[in-house]
């Protein structure tokens, strides 16, 4: 099991950047496939991007692909999302979530931390 917690979030204007942090308290963590979710409010929960363990390949929704960029840094234990030239439409609470069996857009995470606000003003 893992435990994940999200940091980072915060207000920024549009065009300006945050790094989000997800912290996971796993020894297996090098094994998990990491993503990052969004939701903002009255709509549906969100893909934004995804980082398999394996070869660690990243997709990213088409909304935020070319702005955003998913890292992993394994000797912290901790996932990172940059996000770039921000908008206020990316406004919502930002989830970090992993899985050992799968990866992607498609895939039923079965860990998921807190969440993390970030707003975006214009």
């Amino acid at each position: 099991q893992v435990q994940l917690v999200e940091s980072g979030g915060g207000l920024v204007q549009a065009g300006g950047s945050l790094r989000l942090s997800c912290a996971a308290s796993a020894r297996t963590f090098l094994r998990y496939n990491m993503a990052w979710f969004r939701q903002a409010p009255g709509k549906e929960r969100e893909f934004v991007a995804s980082r398999s363990w394996d070869i660690g390949f990243a997709a990213y929704s088409d909304s935020v692909k070319d702005r955003f960029t998913i890292s992993k840094n394994s000797a912290e234990n901790t996932v990172y999302l940059q996000m770039n030239f921000l908008k206020p439409e990316d406004t919502a609470v930002y989830y970090c979530a992993a899985d050992l069996r799968c990866s992607g857009k498609g895939c039923s995470y079965d860990y998921w931390g807190q969440g993390t606000q970030v707003t975006v003003s214009s």
